[in-house]
Protein backbone atom coordinates (compact mmCIF):
# COMPACT_ATOMS: atom_id res chain seq x y z
CA UNK A 1 0.00 0.00 0.00
CA UNK A 2 1.39 3.33 -0.99
CA UNK A 3 1.10 6.19 1.29
CA UNK A 4 -0.56 8.75 -1.09
CA UNK A 5 -2.62 7.79 -4.33
CA UNK A 6 -4.50 10.62 -6.53
CA UNK A 7 -6.73 10.22 -9.50
CA UNK A 8 -7.22 13.36 -11.57
CA UNK A 9 -9.73 14.14 -13.73
CA UNK A 10 -8.19 16.45 -16.45
CA UNK A 11 -7.78 15.98 -19.93
CA UNK A 12 -10.81 14.23 -21.25
CA UNK A 13 -13.13 17.25 -19.77
CA UNK A 14 -15.66 18.16 -22.98
CA UNK A 15 -18.74 16.01 -21.75
CA UNK A 16 -19.59 15.77 -25.72
CA UNK A 17 -21.76 12.48 -25.24
CA UNK A 18 -21.69 9.61 -22.65
CA UNK A 19 -18.44 8.42 -22.77
CA UNK A 20 -16.63 11.16 -20.59
CA UNK A 21 -19.55 11.27 -18.46
CA UNK A 22 -19.69 7.69 -17.69
CA UNK A 23 -15.76 7.52 -17.80
CA UNK A 24 -15.61 9.72 -14.79
CA UNK A 25 -18.11 8.24 -12.93
CA UNK A 26 -16.16 4.87 -13.34
CA UNK A 27 -13.25 6.41 -12.27
CA UNK A 28 -14.68 8.20 -9.05
CA UNK A 29 -16.41 4.73 -7.75
CA UNK A 30 -13.13 3.16 -8.51
CA UNK A 31 -11.07 5.35 -6.78
CA UNK A 32 -13.87 4.89 -3.52
CA UNK A 33 -13.46 1.48 -4.17
CA UNK A 34 -9.80 1.20 -3.77
CA UNK A 35 -8.48 3.91 -1.95
CA UNK A 36 -7.56 6.54 -4.13
CA UNK A 37 -7.98 9.92 -3.57
CA UNK A 38 -10.10 11.67 -6.53
CA UNK A 39 -9.88 15.40 -7.81
CA UNK A 40 -12.80 16.06 -9.27
CA UNK A 41 -13.27 17.12 -13.54
CA UNK A 42 -13.34 21.16 -12.88
CA UNK A 43 -10.81 20.97 -9.47
CA UNK A 44 -7.58 21.52 -12.13
CA UNK A 45 -4.74 20.32 -14.22
CA UNK A 46 -2.51 17.01 -11.91
CA UNK A 47 1.09 18.53 -11.77
CA UNK A 48 -0.18 21.80 -10.87
CA UNK A 49 -2.69 20.66 -7.82
CA UNK A 50 -0.22 18.00 -6.99
CA UNK A 51 2.61 20.50 -6.40
CA UNK A 52 -0.25 23.03 -4.67
CA UNK A 53 -1.24 20.33 -2.18
CA UNK A 54 1.00 16.97 -1.98
CA UNK A 55 4.42 17.66 -3.37
CA UNK A 56 6.75 17.88 -0.63
CA UNK A 57 10.70 17.84 -0.35
CA UNK A 58 12.69 15.00 0.07
CA UNK A 59 9.51 12.34 -1.51
CA UNK A 60 9.49 9.99 -4.53
CA UNK A 61 6.68 10.14 -6.64
CA UNK A 62 5.64 8.61 -9.97
CA UNK A 63 2.85 9.75 -11.91
CA UNK A 64 1.12 8.33 -15.07
CA UNK A 65 2.11 11.90 -17.23
CA UNK A 66 4.61 12.75 -18.33
CA UNK A 67 4.82 15.92 -16.94
CA UNK A 68 5.09 14.25 -13.60
CA UNK A 69 8.44 16.16 -13.19
CA UNK A 70 6.53 19.32 -12.46
CA UNK A 71 7.08 18.90 -8.70
CA UNK A 72 10.43 18.94 -8.77
CA UNK A 73 9.99 22.30 -7.99
CA UNK A 74 9.56 22.16 -4.45
CA UNK A 75 12.74 19.34 -3.94
CA UNK A 76 10.17 15.99 -4.64
CA UNK A 77 12.00 13.39 -7.12
CA UNK A 78 8.61 12.98 -9.41
CA UNK A 79 9.04 10.82 -12.64
CA UNK A 80 6.17 10.46 -15.21
CA UNK A 81 5.42 6.39 -16.22
CA UNK A 82 3.01 4.91 -18.44
CA UNK A 83 -0.45 4.04 -16.79
CA UNK A 84 0.34 0.39 -16.79
CA UNK A 85 3.59 0.97 -14.51
CA UNK A 86 1.93 3.08 -12.13
CA UNK A 87 -1.40 0.66 -11.68
CA UNK A 88 0.88 -2.19 -11.03
CA UNK A 89 2.74 0.12 -8.46
CA UNK A 90 -0.72 0.82 -6.83
CA UNK A 91 -1.54 -3.11 -6.73
CA UNK A 92 1.56 -3.57 -4.70
CA UNK A 93 4.84 -4.80 -7.11
CA UNK A 94 8.35 -2.60 -7.25
CA UNK A 95 8.48 0.25 -9.48
CA UNK A 96 11.87 -0.44 -11.77
CA UNK A 97 13.67 1.86 -13.60
CA UNK A 98 17.29 2.13 -15.64
CA UNK A 99 19.30 4.00 -13.59
CA UNK A 100 19.72 7.54 -15.23
CA UNK A 101 22.64 9.99 -15.78
CA UNK A 102 22.64 12.77 -13.70
CA UNK A 103 23.57 16.09 -14.83
CA UNK A 104 23.77 19.44 -13.25
CA UNK A 105 22.63 22.22 -14.48
CA UNK A 106 24.43 25.59 -12.75
CA UNK A 107 22.37 28.57 -13.03
CA UNK A 108 24.15 31.73 -12.67
CA UNK A 109 22.86 35.21 -12.46
CA UNK A 110 19.11 37.12 -12.10
CA UNK A 111 16.56 37.12 -15.01
CA UNK A 112 16.10 40.65 -17.10
CA UNK A 113 13.21 42.21 -16.96
CA UNK A 114 10.66 40.62 -19.01
CA UNK A 115 12.79 37.22 -18.95
CA UNK A 116 11.30 34.33 -17.77
CA UNK A 117 11.94 30.67 -16.42
CA UNK A 118 10.22 29.94 -19.19
CA UNK A 119 12.77 30.95 -21.22
CA UNK A 120 15.25 28.91 -19.51
CA UNK A 121 13.84 25.55 -20.31
CA UNK A 122 13.33 26.52 -23.82
CA UNK A 123 17.31 28.12 -23.72
CA UNK A 124 17.90 24.31 -22.22
CA UNK A 125 15.74 22.84 -25.49
CA UNK A 126 17.58 24.86 -28.01
CA UNK A 127 20.82 23.63 -26.72
CA UNK A 128 20.33 20.29 -26.44
CA UNK A 129 17.09 19.03 -28.50
CA UNK A 130 13.54 16.63 -27.43
CA UNK A 131 16.14 13.91 -27.86
CA UNK A 132 19.26 15.52 -25.61
CA UNK A 133 17.93 14.72 -22.20
CA UNK A 134 16.93 10.73 -22.78
CA UNK A 135 17.44 8.83 -19.53
CA UNK A 136 18.79 11.78 -17.92
CA UNK A 137 17.91 13.61 -14.21
CA UNK A 138 18.37 17.50 -14.42
CA UNK A 139 19.79 18.30 -10.52
CA UNK A 140 19.82 22.48 -11.15
CA UNK A 141 22.02 23.98 -8.36
CA UNK A 142 24.11 27.45 -8.51
CA UNK A 143 23.88 31.14 -7.55
CA UNK A 144 20.78 31.76 -9.75
CA UNK A 145 18.93 29.10 -8.18
CA UNK A 146 18.13 30.95 -5.18
CA UNK A 147 16.60 34.06 -7.49
CA UNK A 148 13.53 31.87 -8.67
CA UNK A 149 10.80 30.73 -7.13
CA UNK A 150 9.05 28.08 -6.40
CA UNK A 151 6.11 29.19 -9.44
CA UNK A 152 9.14 30.01 -11.52
CA UNK A 153 11.06 26.77 -10.57
CA UNK A 154 7.93 24.36 -11.57
CA UNK A 155 7.78 25.99 -15.31
CA UNK A 156 11.61 23.96 -16.03
CA UNK A 157 10.89 21.49 -14.22
CA UNK A 158 7.50 20.25 -16.21
CA UNK A 159 9.15 21.30 -19.70
CA UNK A 160 12.10 19.13 -18.65
CA UNK A 161 10.12 16.07 -20.22
CA UNK A 162 10.48 18.19 -23.89
CA UNK A 163 14.41 17.17 -23.74
CA UNK A 164 13.20 13.32 -23.02
CA UNK A 165 14.42 13.85 -19.64
CA UNK A 166 13.72 11.47 -16.40
CA UNK A 167 13.06 14.32 -14.51
CA UNK A 168 14.47 17.41 -12.90
CA UNK A 169 14.64 18.71 -9.36
CA UNK A 170 15.38 21.87 -7.76
CA UNK A 171 16.97 21.85 -3.84
CA UNK A 172 14.50 22.40 -1.05
CA UNK A 173 15.71 25.81 0.38
CA UNK A 174 13.86 29.12 1.71
CA UNK A 175 12.24 29.78 -1.43
CA UNK A 176 10.39 26.48 -1.11
CA UNK A 177 9.68 26.86 2.63
CA UNK A 178 8.36 30.14 1.40
CA UNK A 179 6.49 28.41 -1.01
CA UNK A 180 5.05 25.96 1.38
CA UNK A 181 4.19 28.43 4.29
CA UNK A 182 1.94 29.76 1.32
CA UNK A 183 0.35 26.63 0.64
CA UNK A 184 -0.20 26.44 4.87
CA UNK A 185 2.17 23.31 4.60
CA UNK A 186 4.87 24.46 6.58
CA UNK A 187 5.20 21.41 8.31
CA UNK A 188 6.01 19.36 4.60
CA UNK A 189 9.45 21.68 4.11
CA UNK A 190 12.88 20.12 5.10
CA UNK A 191 16.25 21.52 3.91
CA UNK A 192 17.56 19.06 1.31
CA UNK A 193 20.17 20.22 -1.30
CA UNK A 194 23.26 18.21 -2.96
CA UNK A 195 26.35 18.09 -0.61
CA UNK A 196 29.02 20.81 -2.36
CA UNK A 197 31.25 18.13 -3.41
CA UNK A 198 28.76 16.11 -5.46
CA UNK A 199 29.75 14.90 -9.00
CA UNK A 200 27.59 14.88 -11.99
CA UNK A 201 27.92 12.92 -15.06
CA UNK A 202 27.46 16.10 -16.94
CA UNK A 203 27.46 19.62 -16.30
CA UNK A 204 25.81 22.44 -17.81
CA UNK A 205 25.74 26.21 -17.03
CA UNK A 206 22.75 28.66 -17.97
CA UNK A 207 23.56 32.46 -17.12
CA UNK A 208 20.34 33.66 -16.18
CA UNK A 209 21.46 37.16 -16.54
CA UNK A 210 22.42 36.60 -20.53
CA UNK A 211 18.90 35.28 -21.97
CA UNK A 212 16.67 36.90 -23.81
CA UNK A 213 12.70 36.10 -24.45
CA UNK A 214 12.79 33.13 -26.35
CA UNK A 215 9.98 31.08 -28.58
CA UNK A 216 9.62 27.89 -29.93
CA UNK A 217 8.45 27.83 -33.77
CA UNK A 218 6.23 24.76 -34.94
CA UNK A 219 6.29 22.55 -34.90
CA UNK A 220 9.01 21.34 -32.46
CA UNK A 221 9.69 22.70 -28.39
CA UNK A 222 12.96 23.01 -29.37
CA UNK A 223 12.51 24.48 -32.56
CA UNK A 224 13.56 27.88 -30.73
CA UNK A 225 14.66 31.59 -31.50
CA UNK A 226 15.07 34.44 -30.15
CA UNK A 227 11.29 36.37 -30.06
CA UNK A 228 12.79 39.42 -32.31
CA UNK A 229 13.30 37.16 -35.09
CA UNK A 230 9.92 36.45 -35.51
CA UNK A 231 8.53 39.31 -34.30
CA UNK A 232 5.49 40.90 -36.52
CA UNK A 233 3.84 37.94 -37.49
CA UNK A 234 0.37 38.30 -37.52
CA UNK A 235 -1.86 36.07 -35.14
CA UNK A 236 -5.05 34.38 -34.56
CA UNK A 237 -4.96 32.86 -31.19
CA UNK A 238 -2.99 33.39 -28.47
CA UNK A 239 -3.47 31.12 -25.02
CA UNK A 240 -2.84 31.34 -21.53
CA UNK A 241 -2.68 28.56 -19.32
CA UNK A 242 -2.00 24.85 -19.26
CA UNK A 243 -0.20 22.90 -16.33
CA UNK A 244 3.36 24.68 -17.25
CA UNK A 245 2.35 28.32 -17.03
CA UNK A 246 -0.90 28.26 -15.07
CA UNK A 247 0.58 29.61 -11.74
CA UNK A 248 -0.66 33.43 -10.04
CA UNK A 249 2.68 35.43 -12.01
CA UNK A 250 1.72 33.32 -14.86
CA UNK A 251 -1.48 34.92 -15.61
CA UNK A 252 -1.09 38.58 -13.32
CA UNK A 253 1.23 39.87 -15.96
CA UNK A 254 -0.90 39.23 -18.82
CA UNK A 255 -3.78 40.56 -16.96
CA UNK A 256 -1.23 43.39 -15.85
CA UNK A 257 -0.29 44.10 -19.83
CA UNK A 258 -4.06 43.83 -21.19
CA UNK A 259 -5.58 46.21 -18.04
CA UNK A 260 -7.16 48.99 -19.79
CA UNK A 261 -7.31 47.44 -23.41
CA UNK A 262 -9.10 45.23 -25.51
CA UNK A 263 -7.63 42.32 -27.52
CA UNK A 264 -7.37 43.36 -31.11
CA UNK A 265 -10.14 42.57 -33.25
CA UNK A 266 -7.22 40.82 -35.59
CA UNK A 267 -7.17 38.50 -32.76
CA UNK A 268 -9.90 35.42 -33.09
CA UNK A 269 -9.45 34.48 -29.59
CA UNK A 270 -7.42 35.19 -26.66
CA UNK A 271 -7.88 32.12 -24.04
CA UNK A 272 -7.10 31.60 -20.29
CA UNK A 273 -7.15 28.17 -18.44
CA UNK A 274 -6.26 28.86 -15.00
CA UNK A 275 -4.09 25.42 -14.05
CA UNK A 276 -6.36 24.98 -10.29
CA UNK A 277 -9.30 25.65 -9.24
CA UNK A 278 -7.31 27.68 -6.23
CA UNK A 279 -5.99 29.57 -8.77
CA UNK A 280 -9.25 30.45 -10.42
CA UNK A 281 -10.49 31.63 -7.28
CA UNK A 282 -7.16 33.37 -6.13
CA UNK A 283 -7.11 35.40 -9.50
CA UNK A 284 -10.89 36.24 -8.83
CA UNK A 285 -10.63 37.38 -5.78
CA UNK A 286 -7.31 39.50 -6.62
CA UNK A 287 -9.46 41.39 -9.61
CA UNK A 288 -7.42 39.71 -12.11
CA UNK A 289 -9.73 37.65 -13.37
CA UNK A 290 -12.21 41.05 -14.26
CA UNK A 291 -9.18 42.80 -15.91
CA UNK A 292 -8.85 39.29 -18.12
CA UNK A 293 -12.48 39.07 -18.87
CA UNK A 294 -12.98 42.93 -19.64
CA UNK A 295 -9.64 43.08 -21.96
CA UNK A 296 -11.80 40.38 -23.71
CA UNK A 297 -10.26 36.99 -23.10
CA UNK A 298 -12.33 33.47 -22.68
CA UNK A 299 -11.75 32.26 -19.30
CA UNK A 300 -11.55 28.29 -19.76
CA UNK A 301 -12.36 26.03 -16.68
CA UNK A 302 -8.99 24.63 -14.80
CA UNK A 303 -8.26 22.05 -17.30
CA UNK A 304 -5.65 20.90 -20.15
CA UNK A 305 -8.10 22.37 -22.20
CA UNK A 306 -6.46 23.82 -25.38
CA UNK A 307 -2.83 22.24 -24.70
CA UNK A 308 -4.28 18.64 -25.59
CA UNK A 309 -6.84 19.39 -28.29
CA UNK A 310 -9.62 19.83 -25.83
CA UNK A 311 -11.20 22.52 -27.48
CA UNK A 312 -10.07 26.40 -28.31
CA UNK A 313 -8.56 24.39 -32.01
CA UNK A 314 -7.03 27.38 -34.18
CA UNK A 315 -7.83 27.69 -37.66
CA UNK A 316 -5.60 26.02 -40.24
CA UNK A 317 -2.32 27.83 -41.26
CA UNK A 318 -2.66 30.26 -38.60
CA UNK A 319 -0.23 31.36 -35.69
CA UNK A 320 -1.34 30.45 -32.48
CA UNK A 321 0.95 31.53 -29.50
CA UNK A 322 0.70 29.73 -26.51
CA UNK A 323 2.12 29.45 -23.51
CA UNK A 324 2.04 25.51 -23.30
CA UNK A 325 4.90 22.83 -23.20
CA UNK A 326 4.09 21.17 -26.49
CA UNK A 327 3.58 21.89 -30.10
CA UNK A 328 4.10 18.91 -32.36
CA UNK A 329 1.88 18.77 -35.44
CA UNK A 330 -1.88 18.80 -34.77
CA UNK A 331 -1.62 18.23 -31.04
CA UNK A 332 -3.95 21.46 -30.94
CA UNK A 333 -7.06 19.61 -32.83
CA UNK A 334 -6.36 21.14 -35.65
CA UNK A 335 -3.81 19.02 -38.21
CA UNK A 336 -2.29 21.71 -39.83
CA UNK A 337 -1.80 24.38 -37.05
CA UNK A 338 1.06 26.32 -36.70
CA UNK A 339 1.44 26.66 -32.84
CA UNK A 340 4.49 28.84 -31.28
CA UNK A 341 5.17 28.24 -27.77
CA UNK A 342 6.35 31.60 -24.85
CA UNK A 343 6.79 32.95 -21.72
CA UNK A 344 3.63 34.25 -20.57
CA UNK A 345 5.26 38.02 -20.92
CA UNK A 346 5.53 37.04 -24.89
CA UNK A 347 2.28 35.87 -24.85
CA UNK A 348 0.70 39.07 -23.36
CA UNK A 349 2.43 41.29 -25.32
CA UNK A 350 1.58 39.30 -28.58
CA UNK A 351 -2.34 39.35 -26.97
CA UNK A 352 -2.10 43.22 -26.65
CA UNK A 353 -0.59 44.22 -30.30
CA UNK A 354 -2.03 41.28 -32.74
CA UNK A 355 1.38 40.35 -33.96
CA UNK A 356 4.10 38.15 -31.78
CA UNK A 357 6.06 40.97 -30.12
CA UNK A 358 9.25 41.15 -27.99
CA UNK A 359 7.85 41.83 -24.71
CA UNK A 360 11.30 43.82 -24.13
CA UNK A 361 9.52 46.97 -26.16
CA UNK A 362 6.51 47.47 -23.86
CA UNK A 363 9.02 49.11 -21.31
CA UNK A 364 8.96 48.56 -17.83
CA UNK A 365 7.49 45.42 -16.27
CA UNK A 366 4.69 45.60 -14.01
CA UNK A 367 5.13 44.47 -10.40
CA UNK A 368 3.59 41.87 -9.37
CA UNK A 369 2.34 41.19 -6.01
CA UNK A 370 1.36 37.94 -4.06
CA UNK A 371 -1.62 37.95 -2.40
CA UNK A 372 -0.95 36.94 1.54
CA UNK A 373 -2.85 33.97 1.33
CA UNK A 374 -4.31 31.75 -1.76
CA UNK A 375 -7.74 30.38 -2.28
CA UNK A 376 -7.05 27.16 -0.46
CA UNK A 377 -10.30 24.73 -0.36
CA UNK A 378 -9.87 21.10 -0.77
CA UNK A 379 -13.29 20.13 -0.60
CA UNK A 380 -13.07 19.14 -4.39
CA UNK A 381 -10.43 16.06 -3.58
CA UNK A 382 -12.57 13.56 -2.56
CA UNK A 383 -10.96 11.24 0.04
CA UNK A 384 -12.36 8.13 0.27
CA UNK A 385 -14.27 6.38 2.82
CA UNK A 386 -12.36 3.30 4.29
CA UNK A 387 -15.06 2.14 6.36
CA UNK A 388 -17.66 1.81 3.13
CA UNK A 389 -15.00 1.18 0.31
CA UNK A 390 -16.09 -2.93 0.59
CA UNK A 391 -19.78 -1.95 -0.47
CA UNK A 392 -18.83 0.35 -3.12
CA UNK A 393 -19.71 -1.07 -6.80
CA UNK A 394 -17.92 0.27 -9.34
CA UNK A 395 -19.77 1.69 -12.41
CA UNK A 396 -18.66 0.70 -16.06
CA UNK A 397 -19.73 2.16 -18.80
CA UNK A 398 -20.84 1.23 -21.79
CA UNK A 399 -17.78 2.80 -23.43
CA UNK A 400 -15.28 0.67 -20.95
CA UNK A 401 -14.01 -2.31 -23.69
CA UNK A 402 -11.77 -4.86 -21.88
CA UNK A 403 -7.90 -5.07 -24.03
CA UNK A 404 -7.71 -8.54 -25.50
CA UNK A 405 -5.62 -10.36 -23.22
CA UNK A 406 -1.86 -10.54 -23.25
CA UNK A 407 -0.77 -13.75 -25.38
CA UNK A 408 3.11 -15.06 -25.19
CA UNK A 409 5.94 -14.49 -27.77
CA UNK A 410 5.85 -16.60 -30.31
CA UNK A 411 8.72 -18.68 -31.22
CA UNK A 412 8.81 -16.81 -34.90
CA UNK A 413 7.29 -13.49 -36.31
CA UNK A 414 6.49 -13.12 -39.62
CA UNK A 415 5.08 -9.80 -41.33
CA UNK A 416 4.77 -7.04 -43.58
CA UNK A 417 6.22 -3.24 -42.50
CA UNK A 418 3.65 -1.05 -42.42
CA UNK A 419 4.83 2.46 -42.44
CA UNK A 420 8.54 3.37 -42.15
CA UNK A 421 9.08 6.98 -40.32
CA UNK A 422 11.37 9.68 -39.66
CA UNK A 423 12.98 11.09 -35.94
CA UNK A 424 11.31 12.44 -33.10
CA UNK A 425 7.87 11.06 -34.14
CA UNK A 426 5.43 11.50 -31.32
CA UNK A 427 2.73 9.78 -29.33
CA UNK A 428 0.44 11.63 -30.44
CA UNK A 429 1.19 10.59 -33.85
CA UNK A 430 0.48 6.83 -32.72
CA UNK A 431 -2.55 7.95 -30.85
CA UNK A 432 -3.77 11.63 -31.64
CA UNK A 433 -5.43 14.27 -29.27
CA UNK A 434 -8.62 16.14 -29.59
CA UNK A 435 -11.81 15.94 -28.24
CA UNK A 436 -12.93 13.01 -30.66
CA UNK A 437 -10.22 10.41 -30.00
CA UNK A 438 -9.82 10.72 -26.83
CA UNK A 439 -12.87 10.54 -25.60
CA UNK A 440 -12.60 6.84 -26.66
CA UNK A 441 -9.58 5.88 -24.30
CA UNK A 442 -11.87 3.14 -22.74
CA UNK A 443 -12.48 1.74 -25.92
CA UNK A 444 -9.55 -0.03 -27.87
CA UNK A 445 -11.16 -0.94 -31.27
CA UNK A 446 -12.43 2.72 -31.37
CA UNK A 447 -9.48 4.53 -30.92
CA UNK A 448 -7.41 2.50 -33.19
CA UNK A 449 -9.01 3.44 -35.95
CA UNK A 450 -6.85 6.94 -35.91
CA UNK A 451 -3.30 5.10 -35.20
CA UNK A 452 -0.60 6.83 -37.22
CA UNK A 453 -4.00 8.79 -39.33
CA UNK A 454 -2.36 12.07 -39.61
CA UNK A 455 0.52 9.84 -41.34
CA UNK A 456 -0.94 7.99 -43.12
CA UNK A 457 -4.29 7.76 -44.03
CA UNK A 458 -4.34 3.54 -45.10
CA UNK A 459 -2.19 2.41 -42.37
CA UNK A 460 -4.44 0.93 -40.29
CA UNK A 461 -6.40 -0.95 -43.10
CA UNK A 462 -2.79 -2.11 -44.29
CA UNK A 463 -2.36 -3.11 -40.44
CA UNK A 464 -5.41 -5.17 -40.32
CA UNK A 465 -4.90 -6.58 -43.57
CA UNK A 466 -1.28 -7.64 -42.83
CA UNK A 467 -2.47 -9.47 -39.09
CA UNK A 468 0.87 -9.21 -38.51
CA UNK A 469 3.48 -6.42 -38.86
CA UNK A 470 6.51 -4.08 -37.74
CA UNK A 471 6.74 -0.36 -37.48
CA UNK A 472 10.37 1.54 -38.74
CA UNK A 473 11.38 4.93 -37.58
CA UNK A 474 14.50 7.05 -37.10
CA UNK A 475 15.75 8.14 -33.38
CA UNK A 476 13.56 9.37 -30.46
CA UNK A 477 10.89 7.23 -31.89
CA UNK A 478 7.35 7.51 -28.92
CA UNK A 479 8.57 11.19 -27.74
CA UNK A 480 5.90 13.50 -26.31
CA UNK A 481 3.19 11.99 -23.95
CA UNK A 482 3.00 9.05 -21.54
CA UNK A 483 -0.46 7.86 -23.57
CA UNK A 484 -0.21 4.04 -23.58
CA UNK A 485 -2.76 3.91 -26.25
CA UNK A 486 0.24 4.63 -28.47
CA UNK A 487 1.44 0.92 -27.87
CA UNK A 488 -1.91 -0.62 -27.01
CA UNK A 489 -3.63 0.76 -30.43
CA UNK A 490 -0.43 -0.68 -32.55
CA UNK A 491 -0.56 -3.77 -31.08
CA UNK A 492 -4.05 -4.10 -31.25
CA UNK A 493 -3.84 -3.74 -35.16
CA UNK A 494 -1.00 -6.35 -35.00
CA UNK A 495 2.61 -4.71 -34.44
CA UNK A 496 5.04 -6.96 -33.30
CA UNK A 497 7.87 -5.01 -33.08
CA UNK A 498 9.22 -1.24 -33.38
CA UNK A 499 12.67 -1.08 -35.46
CA UNK A 500 13.93 2.38 -34.42
CA UNK A 501 17.41 4.23 -34.16
CA UNK A 502 16.59 4.93 -30.57
CA UNK A 503 13.41 5.43 -28.55
CA UNK A 504 11.83 7.51 -25.75
CA UNK A 505 12.14 6.13 -22.01
CA UNK A 506 8.16 6.10 -21.40
CA UNK A 507 6.95 4.96 -25.07
CA UNK A 508 9.86 2.12 -24.55
CA UNK A 509 8.25 0.98 -21.11
CA UNK A 510 4.76 0.97 -22.83
CA UNK A 511 6.04 -1.63 -25.39
CA UNK A 512 7.52 -4.11 -23.56
CA UNK A 513 4.76 -3.95 -20.85
CA UNK A 514 2.99 -4.55 -23.71
CA UNK A 515 4.80 -7.18 -25.04
CA UNK A 516 6.31 -5.88 -28.20
CA UNK A 517 9.87 -5.85 -28.92
CA UNK A 518 11.55 -2.26 -29.19
CA UNK A 519 14.41 -3.11 -31.41
CA UNK A 520 17.48 -0.93 -32.55
CA UNK A 521 18.99 -0.37 -35.72
CA UNK A 522 21.32 1.76 -37.80
CA UNK A 523 20.88 4.26 -40.45
CA UNK A 524 21.55 1.01 -43.06
CA UNK A 525 18.67 -0.84 -42.36
CA UNK A 526 16.64 2.23 -42.00
CA UNK A 527 17.08 2.67 -45.47
CA UNK A 528 16.04 -0.74 -46.78
CA UNK A 529 12.64 -0.34 -45.12
CA UNK A 530 10.15 -0.18 -47.48
CA UNK A 531 6.28 -0.27 -46.69
CA UNK A 532 4.77 -3.80 -47.75
CA UNK A 533 8.45 -5.48 -47.37
CA UNK A 534 8.14 -9.21 -45.62
CA UNK A 535 10.18 -9.88 -42.72
CA UNK A 536 11.15 -12.69 -40.52
CA UNK A 537 12.62 -13.17 -37.10
CA UNK A 538 12.81 -16.99 -37.44
CA UNK A 539 14.00 -17.72 -33.97
CA UNK A 540 13.07 -14.63 -32.04
CA UNK A 541 12.02 -16.21 -29.03
CA UNK A 542 14.53 -19.06 -28.71
CA UNK A 543 17.16 -15.86 -28.99
CA UNK A 544 15.69 -14.09 -26.08
CA UNK A 545 15.57 -17.22 -24.00
CA UNK A 546 19.05 -17.40 -24.14
CA UNK A 547 20.09 -14.10 -23.43
CA UNK A 548 21.62 -12.83 -26.79
CA UNK A 549 21.95 -9.37 -27.33
CA UNK A 550 20.29 -9.65 -30.76
CA UNK A 551 17.83 -11.25 -33.05
CA UNK A 552 18.33 -12.40 -36.41
CA UNK A 553 15.76 -10.83 -39.21
CA UNK A 554 15.55 -11.99 -42.77
CA UNK A 555 15.10 -9.33 -45.04
CA UNK A 556 14.54 -9.22 -48.68
CA UNK A 557 18.25 -8.20 -48.66
CA UNK A 558 19.39 -10.85 -46.67
CA UNK A 559 19.99 -11.62 -42.92
CA UNK A 560 20.61 -9.30 -40.41
CA UNK A 561 20.89 -9.15 -36.63
CA UNK A 562 19.19 -6.24 -35.25
CA UNK A 563 20.55 -5.18 -31.53
CA UNK A 564 18.04 -4.70 -28.10
CA UNK A 565 18.78 -3.63 -25.16
CA UNK A 566 16.37 -5.55 -22.65
CA UNK A 567 17.11 -5.92 -19.44
CA UNK A 568 16.47 -10.06 -17.87
CA UNK A 569 13.53 -8.63 -16.37
CA UNK A 570 12.47 -6.71 -19.40
CA UNK A 571 12.95 -9.92 -22.28
CA UNK A 572 10.56 -12.14 -19.13
CA UNK A 573 7.68 -9.74 -19.52
CA UNK A 574 8.12 -9.77 -23.65
CA UNK A 575 8.50 -13.51 -23.69
CA UNK A 576 5.30 -13.52 -21.31
CA UNK A 577 3.40 -11.30 -23.77
CA UNK A 578 3.33 -8.24 -21.84
CA UNK A 579 3.47 -7.10 -18.03
CA UNK A 580 -0.23 -8.44 -16.89
CA UNK A 581 1.02 -12.50 -18.58
CA UNK A 582 4.20 -11.73 -16.64
CA UNK A 583 2.91 -11.27 -13.40
CA UNK A 584 -0.37 -13.61 -13.98
CA UNK A 585 2.78 -16.47 -15.16
CA UNK A 586 4.85 -16.04 -12.58
CA UNK A 587 2.28 -16.35 -9.79
CA UNK A 588 2.77 -12.54 -8.62
CA UNK A 589 -0.64 -11.35 -9.15
CA UNK A 590 -2.22 -12.22 -5.44
CA UNK A 591 -4.44 -14.09 -6.84
CA UNK A 592 -6.26 -11.47 -8.84
CA UNK A 593 -6.95 -11.77 -12.71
Amino acid sequence: KVPLAVLYVDHNMLQIDYRNAEDHLFLQTFAARYGIHYSRPGNGICHQIHTERYARPGAFMIGSDSHTPTSGAVGCLAIGSGGIDIATALAGYAFDLRFPIICGVRLEGELSPWVQSKDVILEMLRRLTVKGGVDRIYEFHGPGVKTLSVMERAPICNMITELGATSAIFPSDERTRDWLCWQKREHDWIPLAADPSAQYDEQLTINLSELEPLIACPHSPDNVVPVWQVAGREVAQVCFGSSVNSWYPDLALPAAVLRGNKIPTTIQSVTVNPGSRQILDTIDRAGILADLIEAGTRILEPSCGPCVGMGYAPPEGLASVRTFNRNFKGRSGTWNDAVYLCSPATAAATALTGVITDPRTLGQLPTITLPEEPAIDDRFVIVPPLEEAESIRVFHGRNIVPPPPQSPLSDSLMGSVLIVLGDNVSTGSMSPDGAQVMADRSNLEAISKYCFIKEDRDFVRRARDARTGFIVAGENYGQGSSREHAALAPKYLGVAAVFAKSFARIHRRNLIYQGMLPLLIKDDFLKIAAVGARWLLPTVRFELEAGRKTVTVQTEQGRQNIRHDLSPREIAIVLSGGILSYLSRSGMMHGAA
